[in-house]
């Protein structure tokens, strides 16, 4: 059985919602982006849905992005 994960970690997260790690750990530090969880004692993640939750409260474009706006292409 293949399930959605309950948690993801940094750089996943942050390849979840197409943004670097430095963007989203400025962020969370700013209360823009929600913060991870405690796991255990050693781990912590985002909650798949509340992730969930903050890329559906994104408001919608005007417009189409421009072209130089992603580095990777």
């Amino acid at each position: 059985m293949r399930f959605k994960p309950a948690f993801l970690d940094k750089p996943t997260v942050a390849e979840y919602v197409s943004l670097s790690v430095g963007t989203l750990e400025r962020m969370v530090q700013k209360g823009a982006f929600p913060g991870p969880r405690k796991i255990s004692d050693q781990r912590v993640g985002w909650l798949v849905s509340e992730v969930d939750d903050w890329a559906a409260s994104r408001p919608r474009s005007s417009g189409l992005p421009v072209a130089n706006c992603a580095r990777n292409q």
